[in-house]
């Protein structure tokens, strides 16, 4: 069901307006835009509450404060909360009082809980107004909340180290007494993204809510109850549900495999006893299969959830629903024949039916299908969604949108109607106007399979004034360029006078499992080669200068990046952020090495498969000038990827530079560091594509 294009192709084109009416000419006004990256809906409906995200005053991070915003649309939006320290994690209780998580400091800290004023806890918002009060604080902060909709029961995850939980305050305190960081681990892995793993470990723990303040006479241990005593990792980034009534959580469980590999189970969990039993078991043979981001019914029947059966070395993963009834235990698949991978069930009010989210030829819609008959349809097919509320009344879906041409916004949408335009939200953060246009090119690659890709002209593009190109692949790779991307923002490019096209190669999500499996045993020669014919259908184009054409990737999109410096010099300069580089060496310093290895195999043992795609191998072909960026912070992709890329570079005489970043991971974050990773690209491709005299970015 792809999206149908007008005839001439043309997407949306922007209003031509001067560099003062949009932020892209001016790095300090891009940060400044604040960032919609959440959104809730009140039990009853009628609020709707969104999480914005602001430059910190010094420039050091991004800090988030919530704003409600009309259901209607017609209300303008509204900021609830302003502390410097800022707020996350917003949840709504049966009675419509806001919860969230702060750091802020509480007027009446509990005795003991001297960590307080600098860990995150749990605040209470009175829908019938007042200020916020503090309800639960603790000691190692809260990474999530959740509230049923129609019970007084509200759930955290917490850190927690090994013990029973009362005790957690004063192990701590041990530990930083007798000035101990250590950190004992007895299996894999020891680092995920950009933090180590323990010692602590996430907890899933039920708080009491009487309506009143954390104070001196109530202390803190009193109000949690640990409902998962000692679960090692099972809670570490997997998703969690609780029932309307509040009887049960449903979360992933995730358990070692061996040999470094984990699986994620679906477990449900009794918020009264703790009391915890298997739904779905995570298997490793002869399919490894993982189950996640569940859903449960209004009416506390049945469970959805996401099932991820992981690729080897000759499969990629695939995606499906299954829908689990509580009472009797059997599991049922859903939509089995969709194509494409489905994410972030939401059932409906009446629980007739399941919402999901799926990559789908460069967008990523919001489909419905039906639990009785299993016919899927499809809601919306413009932008990329997230963040799925369904309202209780069973008419609307709210959600945010974001396409290439628009930040996340809160939308309306009806359940019923089909590929229908959303109702937009007013909500923080408007663009009004951008340097160009965004337009869609397509292609055939060399096995005649289709090829797509955005595709961004700045203004004054003609065939008189053709505009130099850049190449953006994206990472992953099991991704899509099908939304807004703020670290990777083609319009900054195009204020500058770049076209910028966005292709979905080989092993890019959304068009079917096949179009992933031409690719799987060939990272790099397969969406190589999609990647020059989708260039070369962009570059023939009038308004773009064949001549003046530059590559650049992050992650995977980074190794592709250089794969292409070893195999082709048609690119003016090419950009490489946080890249994978040497891949037989990349297996054993990567924070999830058993997963690379059940995959691709041992590079002593199967080394063929590395050889065949590690760009490494090809350092003596680089002639193209270079741009290395990583961040010290990395787990993911470590530096010594790009160390060794560098050292490679400069032992070869290659004409290259570094940006080093030792305190960001695999993304760059703050503000100013985002600042300095865009004004140092800029100057590279205005130096080596448009020949403009090289000048050395300010303070780096």
């Amino acid at each position: 069901m792809p999206a149908q294009l007008p005839p001439d192709g043309e997407v949306r084109a922007k209003p031509t307006d001067s560099d003062a009416a949009h932020p892209f000419a001016d790095l300090d006004r891009y940060v400044a835009i604040p960032r919609v990256a959440g959104l809730i809906l009140a039990p009853d409906g009628r609020r709707l509450v969104c999480v914005v995200q602001t430059p910190a005053a010094d420039n050091s991070a991004y800090v988030s404060a919530l704003w409600e915003v009309d259901p209607a649309g017609e209300a303008p939006p509204r900021r609830l909360t302003f502390s410097a320290e800022g707020e996350t994690q917003p949840a709504f209780t049966a009675d419509g009082d806001l919860l969230f998580v702060s750091k802020r400091s509480s007027p009446s800290p509990s005795p003991g809980s001297a960590e307080t004023e600098t860990t995150a806890g749990l605040w209470r918002l009175p829908a019938s107004g007042g200020e916020a009060y503090q309800v639960a604080a603790p000691s190692a902060g809260i990474t999530k909340v959740l509230a049923a909709r129609a019970a007084g029961v509200v759930l955290v995850v917490a850190p927690a180290l090994p013990g029973p939980y009362e005790e957690d305050a004063a192990r701590r305190k041990a530990r930083r007494e007798a000035g101990v960081s250590a950190v004992l681990h007895e299996s894999a892995p020891v680092r995920h993204w950009d933090r180590d793993i323990g010692p602590d470990f996430p907890r899933l723990l039920r708080v009491d809510l009487d309506g009143t303040a954390v104070s001196s006479a109530q202390p803190v241990s009193g109000r949690l109850h640990d409902l998962t005593p000692d679960p090692g990792r099972a809670l570490d980034e997997v998703g969690l549900a609780v029932s309307d009534d509040g009887r049960i959580a449903v979360c992933g469980w995730r358990t070692p495999l061996g040999r470094g590999v984990e699986g994620v189970s679906l477990v449900a969990i009794d918020t009264t006893s703790g009391e915890r039993r298997v739904l779905l078991a995570a298997t490793a043979e002869p399919v490894k299969q993982n189950f996640d981001q569940p859903a449960i019914s209004p009416d506390g029947r049945y469970v959805v959830c996401v099932c991820e059966e992981e690729g080897d070395r000759d499969h990629p993963p695939r995606c499906s629903l299954r829908l689990v009834d509580l009472h009797s235990g059997a599991v049922t698949p859903l939509a089995p024949e969709f194509p494409y991978w489905p994410a972030n069930p939401r059932f409906s009010a009446d629980g007739s039916a399941v919402f999901f989210v799926a990559d789908e030829q460069g967008r990523c819609p919001v489909f419905r299908v039906d639990i009785a008959t299993g016919q899927v349809r499809r809601l919306a097919s413009d932008g990329a969604y997230s963040e799925v509320n369904v309202s209780p009344d069973g008419k609307y879906l709210y959600a945010l949108r974001s396409r290439i041409d628009e930040p996340p916004r809160p939308v309306r949408l009806e359940v019923d109607a089909v590929d229908q335009k959303p109702m937009e939200i007013p909500a923080p953060g408007e663009i009004l106007s951008y340097p160009g246009r965004v337009t869609e090119i397509t292609a055939t690659a060399v096995d005649g399979v289709p090829l797509r890709a955005w595709l961004v002209l700045p203004d004054g593009a003609t065939a008189e004034h053709p505009a130099p190109l850049a190449l953006w692949i994206h990472g992953g790779p099991l991704m899509s360029w099908n939304s807004w991307s703020w670290r990777w923002n083609p319009w900054l490019l195009a204020a500058r006078g770049y076209a910028v096209l966005l292709p979905d190669p080989g092993l890019s999500q959304g068009y079917g499992q096949e179009f992933i499996t031409r690719a799987w045993r060939d990272w790099g020669p397969v969406p190589f080669a999609d990647l020059m014919t989708i260039t070369d259908a962009a570059a023939a184009r009038a308004d773009i200068d064949e001549t003046r054409i530059a590559a650049m990737g992050g992650s995977y999109g980074g190794f592709m990046a250089n794969w292409i410096a070893g195999h082709t010099d048609r690119f003016k300069a090419i950009v490489s952020h946080a890249s994978l580089w040497a891949l037989d060496y990349f297996t054993g310093v990567t924070d999830h090495a058993g997963e690379w290895l059940r995959e691709w195999g041992h590079p002593v043992h199967e080394p063929e498969r590395y050889e065949r795609n590690s760009p490494h191998r090809h350092i003596a072909a680089i002639r193209t000038p270079m741009l290395v960026i990583h961040g010290d912070k990395d787990y993911r992709v470590p530096i010594a990827e790009g160390l060794k890329l560098w050292a490679d570079l400069v032992w070869h005489g290659c004409d290259a530079k570094f940006l080093y970043f030792p305190d960001e991971n695999h993304w760059i974050l703050k503000p100013g560091n985002v600042k300095a990773w865009y004004a140092t690209v800029l100057a590279f491709l205005d130096h080596y594509v448009r020949g403009l005299p090289w000048r050395r970015p300010e303070l780096v």
